[in-house]
């Protein structure tokens, strides 16, 4: 005898949430994420749909597999994951979960995803984050990116917030925290250049402004036999 999981009928899709690592593309012109764990190799959408990572040609979530998306049915769970080392750019994500899914104990398996909102933490100094500046590692064609202040941005390869949810598309709205912690934080979602979205630019424009007159000050300054 064969026995069969309780099929559910919600008359909305259930809520989850989960951690990823925010990527641009090497072209700047596209946002993505890609996961922590399984599947990160494959960055997915705002939108997107579930493949088997292991190459399999069953419809993910498959029972007796992996495959499918992963999040959690608590907030303070996800958030939990932050405190690791190797955890600690990554940014929190409100998922739909949409489609086919498997429910667990403590989240979900599902076929498809929307991601509502991003939740950025801070600066690895401490400060609240500006931007969404190049980690110093990716996937291929894909940048990875982790929450940093104005002037630890620097010269490298950013984005601010707004940008970013403007660039991943569908509706996505990213938050910042205040510092510290990765929960509530102000909403700077990609409907439109907003006042802390031009003031995250204005911030970024001023640290590499710095950064171009140290250098110049440097080459300007005469060395052995210039006069």
């Amino acid at each position: 005898m064969r026995l069969r999981l309780p099929e559910e009928r919600p008359t909305e899709p259930p809520t989850g949430y989960k951690i990823a690592h925010a990527v641009l593309s090497q072209d700047g012109t596209r946002a993505a994420f890609t996961g922590v764990s399984l599947g990160g190799a494959l960055p997915y959408g705002v939108l997107a749909d579930a493949s088997c990572v292991y190459g399999l040609r069953h419809r993910p979530p498959h029972r007796r597999c992996d495959c499918g998306f992963h999040c959690v049915h608590d907030r303070t769970t996800a958030e939990a994951l932050l405190c690791t080392a190797e955890h600690r750019a990554a940014l929190l994500l409100e998922v739909r979960v949409l489609g086919r899914y498997l429910r667990f104990e403590r989240g979900f398996r599902s076929a498809r995803q929307r991601v509502r909102s991003a939740t950025a933490g801070p600066c690895g100094c401490g400060a609240p984050a500006a931007v969404l500046a190049d980690a110093g590692w990716g996937r291929p064609g894909w940048r990875a990116l982790a929450p940093a202040c104005a002037g630890c941005a620097g010269a490298r390869t950013a984005v601010t917030p707004g940008t970013f949810a403007r660039l991943a598309g569908d509706g996505l709205r990213v938050v910042t925290a205040p510092g510290g912690t990765p929960s509530g934080g102000t909403d700077i979602g990609g409907d439109g250049p907003g006042v802390p979205e031009l003031v995250a630019e204005a911030a970024l424009l001023q640290a590499r402004l710095d950064w171009f007159q140290s250098r110049l000050a440097r080459l300007g300054r005469p060395g052995k036999g210039r006069a």
